[in-house]
């Protein structure tokens, strides 16, 4: 039996990623910052919330669909955007466009993808949206933005909550650099995982794709700070498309992008990667729901494991979810079969707790809440 068949939670394919991984790419993917509180923190709010059940209802036809920008999803949950996806596992990328072309969701892709923006497009059957970094003096951004557009990007994703990159402790202790330096220590490391080492050499090590252009270079822990509500309204200036803002955590800031014109608000506390004592995010939905209206587009990411998750922040009002971590997981612990038997627990769990609460369609459960 594959590796595969034994993914039956996300935690599944986390115990097995942690065995094959290198420690310093494990914990790139898992740490958070600080002493890791704030995801803890998150984790307990997420596992506090409780879905309502009903009874003797026939929910035996169950429709997990839904729109996000006019596009028909098979499901309410997509692809966070997440840097140097190829740590995973060679080729991770590609996995996760072909994912999202199968199940017709969002891929986000990282400014720090490890794959050109423009493939990871193609390859998504243009399910791809672009995330992207202000970085420095942000001349580099608009050129990343103009590169977008001429691709056929059709949603960006400005991330707004990395002023400055954190600090996550378990990254530090091993040396963790892109691109990376090998010393002694990390020698040894991929020296005792070599089914991963030898893979990833015989595909090349992971870059950051999309800084191959002409008179830039891109510092992943370059200052982000200097972006404010006038880079903003130059960026909805410059991007015809859907524009999304990702990493808010605050009702007002909400409101006032909501009046800036963007497209929709997405609840991220960056998987509390950035800051330890951040907001718990599933406590902001449900106020920032009753700002903004009921038909403002309210997405959701940080920390989620479970198809029952994704039921949970719908039920507080968000319209949909996007998972990270657990899916380069799933790729690091047996490649694009892992990716895929994840995926299928996902939406199981998803369709099992949507019959226990009685309902057959997922804006249902927006109502239930």
């Amino acid at each position: 039996m594959g590796t595969a068949a034994h993914i039956h939670s996300s935690e599944d394919a986390r115990r097995i990623a942690k065995r094959k991984l290198p420690w310093m790419v494990f914990d790139y993917i898992d740490g958070a910052a600080g002493y890791e509180t704030g995801a803890a923190r998150h984790r307990a709010a997420l596992d506090a919330v409780t879905l309502p059940t009903r009874i003797l209802r026939d929910v035996s036809q169950r429709d997990l669909s839904t729109k996000l920008f006019g596009v028909e999803t098979a499901v309410p949950f997509g692809i966070a955007p997440m840097g140097m996806c190829n740590l995973s596992g060679p080729g991770a990328d590609l996995m996760l466009a072909r994912l999202a072309a199968k199940y017709r969701v969002p891929h986000g892709v990282s400014t720090v993808a490890s794959t050109p923006m423009e493939k990871i497009l193609e390859v998504s059957e243009g399910h791809a949206w672009f995330q992207l970094y202000f970085s420095g003096d942000g001349v580099g951004t608009f050129k990343l933005v103009e590169r977008a557009k001429t691709a056929g990007y059709q949603t960006l994703v400005l991330t707004v909550d990395v002023p400055e990159v954190g600090r996550r402790p378990r990254e530090l202790r091993h040396g963790f650099k892109m691109p990376f330096r090998i010393g002694p220590k990390q020698f040894a490391d991929f020296a005792l995982h070599p089914v991963w080492s030898i893979s990833s050499l015989l595909a090349g090590k992971p870059d950051m794709a999309n800084f191959h252009m002409d008179g830039f270079e891109f510092d992943r822990t370059e200052s982000r700070a200097k972006a404010d509500w006038d880079t903003l309204r130059r960026l909805r200036d410059a991007w015809p498309g859907n524009l999304v803002v990702k990493g808010v955590l605050n009702v007002e800031d909400a409101v006032a992008l909501k009046a800036a014109d963007v497209d929709a608000v997405q609840v991220s506390s960056h998987g509390a990667r950035q800051l330890e004592s951040v907001p718990t995010p599933i406590d902001v939905v449900r106020p920032m729901r009753e700002a903004l209206g009921p038909d403002f587009p309210l997405l959701f990411d940080s920390g989620l494991r479970s198809g029952e998750d994704v039921l949970k922040v719908m039920s507080e009002g968000a319209d949909f979810a996007f998972f990270g971590r657990p899916l380069q997981f799933a790729i690091a612990a047996a490649g694009e079969k892992g990716l895929a038997a994840l995926w299928d627990v996902l939406t199981d769990e998803m369709s099992i707790a949507m019959a226990q609460m009685g309902v057959t369609k997922v804006w249902d459960v927006r109502r239930s809440g």
